[in-house]
């Protein structure tokens, strides 16, 4: 579960009550989308002709450009998912990272969970360095757009225990 059980109203949209703006929900599907990709290949390596986790990360991007809708997108996010489910390991993380990213839409709080899970895939690619972990997330923290820079570390702190604790120094 990487959802919190009080959310942060900087990551609720304003539609909701929240403070999140439309254009920078968007950016945060958009980080999102990007850290699943970045180890989309881990899924890819074992299970070349399954595409739905590039078809979530797609229709994230679809999403967050107002070319699908949240329903749409998510949907994919759940079949990326299923596509986990029998999977053990790195392409197992890398396709639950895809799925959290097309739900980005629906609680923009999944973005942690795209990121969590991507960590997740690299430490299982390389279980014995433990270098990959720190590596993965700081390079996530640099695609992060500057001005969300310090409320996705902050999140990323408040959240890090229900995370797996991957976020932490």
């Amino acid at each position: 579960m990487i959802l919190p059980e009080v959310r942060d109203p900087r990551l609720v949209t304003v539609r909701r009550g929240g403070l999140l703006t439309d254009t920078d929900h968007a950016l945060l599907a958009l980080w999102a989308a990007e850290c699943a990709e970045h180890v989309l290949h881990l899924f890819e390596q074992q299970l070349p002709e399954d595409h739905r986790p590039r078809d979530a990360i797609t229709a994230t991007r679809s999403w967050a450009a107002g070319g699908v809708g949240m329903m749409q997108a998510r949907s994919a996010g759940g079949h990326a998912m299923g596509a986990a489910r029998e999977l053990r390991g790195p392409a197992r993380f890398a396709a639950y990272a895809a799925g959290q990213a097309a739900c980005v839409g629906h609680v923009a709080e999944h973005d942690l969970g795209a990121a969590a899970y991507a960590i997740r895939a690299v430490q299982a690619a390389h279980p014995h360095d433990p270098r990959v972990r720190r590596a993965e997330r700081d390079w996530q923290r640099a695609q992060v757009p500057g001005h969300l820079s310090a409320l996705v570390v902050e999140d990323q702190a408040r959240r890090d225990d229900i995370c797996w604790s991957v976020f932490a120094d």
